[in-house]
C-alpha cells in the first residue's frame, strides 16, 4: 500500500451518529452537483404525500446547509409554504463521501424490485379500505398493471352477457375495478356513498341521472325517423330533482347531463345545494332523430 493511500485513509472520518433537527428552509441550499431531476409534476406528488402523511423522510444536509439528499422534498416544502423541515445534519463525511452519497442515495433505491403478488394484494386491500391509490406515486398505467395481473380476459371486450336469472351483484356490493370502485346502491343514500368513497374526496362529479321525462322512444318509429328495436317507456324516469345526491358529493364541480324539458328543476336543485351554474353545454348530436341533450357545468 502506497504512502498516498495511507494518507487518504487517515483523513477518512467515521460518520457521526445522526441527530434529527428542524431547520428553517432558507438555511438549506440545493447542491450544485445534484444530478437528480424533479419535474413539477413529481414535486407536486411529493407535496401531496407530505400533506397526506406528514414530513416523514428528513432531508440530509451538511453543516453548511448544502443538501445531500432530499432535493425533491425541499422543493415540495417550498411549494407548500413550510417554514421549517426535519433535517439530519451529516457532520462526519469527507467531501468525497458527501458527493458519493448525493448519487448513491438516489441510485441504490432504484435497484429495489417489487413482490408483484404482495403489491397486488396490498393495493386491492387499500382500495377496499377507501384509500386514494393515486396518492401512492404510481401512474394510472402502473396501477392498472399491478391490479390486473394474470391471463387476458376470456371474452371479447364488447361482448354483452345474457341477463342471469339470479343477480350476481346485490345492493351494497362494492366492486374493485383496478384503481376504481363501483357500488351497487342508491346515490341518495349517505351510507352507500360513504361505503363507496371511504376517505377519498373527489373534486369532480360527472353524472347522467334519469332525466324525469318518462321517455318512450316509440314515437321515433311511428314517425319513420328510426327503426330501433328499443321501444317502451323507460322505467323509473319520473324524477329530475336529485338534490339528495348533490348533497352527498364532497367536491365543488359537477357536470350533469339532463333533458331540456327539465332544465329548470335540475338547475334549481343544484343551486339549492350550494352550486352556481357556470355554463350550459348543448350536445348537438348531428342527426335530426336525436334530441339535443344539455349539460350544465356547476361549481
Amino acid at each position: 500500500m502506497t504512502n498516498e493511500t495511507m494518507d487518504d485513509l487517515s483523513k477518512t472520518k467515521t460518520p457521526a451518529r445522526p441527530q434529527l433537527e428542524y431547520w428553517a428552509l432558507d438555511r438549506l441550499v440545493p447542491s450544485p452537483r445534484n444530478a437528480r431531476t424533479h419535474s413539477a409534476a413529481q414535486v407536486a406528488e411529493i407535496a401531496g404525500s407530505i400533506r397526506a402523511f406528514g414530513f416523514t423522510n428528513p432531508i440530509l444536509a451538511g453543516e453548511d446547509g448544502d443538501v445531500i439528499a432530499g432535493h425533491g422534498r425541499l422543493a415540495a416544502a417550498r411549494s407548500l409554504g413550510l417554514s421549517e423541515v426535519p433535517v439530519i445534519p451529516l457532520t462526519g463525511l469527507t467531501e468525497t463521501q458527501r458527493r458519493q452519497l448525493v448519487l448513491a442515495d438516489n441510485r441504490i433505491a432504484l435497484n429495489a424490485g417489487w413482490d408483484l403478488e404482495m403489491l397486488n394484494l396490498e393495493l386491492k386491500e387499500l382500495s377496499v379500505m377507501g384509500a386514494d391509490l393515486e396518492a401512492l406515486g404510481f401512474t394510472a398505467q402502473e396501477l392498472a398493471a399491478a391490479l390486473n395481473q394474470g391471463d387476458e380476459g376470456l371474452t371479447d371486450e364488447d361482448e354483452v352477457p345474457e341477463v342471469a336469472e339470479t343477480a350476481v351483484t346485490l345492493a351494497g356490493d362494492n366492486w374493485c375495478l383496478g384503481a376504481h370502485r363501483v357500488i351497487c346502491g342508491d346515490s341518495t343514500d349517505a351510507g352507500t356513498v360513504k361505503a363507496l368513497l371511504g376517505d377519498v374526496a373527489p373534486g369532480l362529479m360527472v353524472t347522467d341521472p334519469p332525466y324525469g321525462v318518462e321517455y318512450d322512444p316509440e314515437w321515433r318509429n311511428q314517425r319513420g325517423i328510426s327503426n330501433s328495436a328499443r321501444t317502451g317507456k323507460v322505467h323509473n324516469d319520473e324524477r329530475a330533482d336529485w338534490s339528495e345526491a348533490w348533497a352527498l358529493f364532497p367536491g365543488s364541480i359537477a357536470y350533469v347531463w339532463h333533458g331540456a324539458l327539465r332544465s329548470i328543476p335540475v338547475a334549481e336543485s343544484l343551486v339549492r345545494e350550494g352550486f352556481t351554474i357556470r355554463a350550459q353545454i348543448i350536445w348537438a348530436q348531428g342527426e335530426a332523430r336525436n334530441r339535443p341533450r344539455r349539460l350544465p357545468l356547476a361549481a
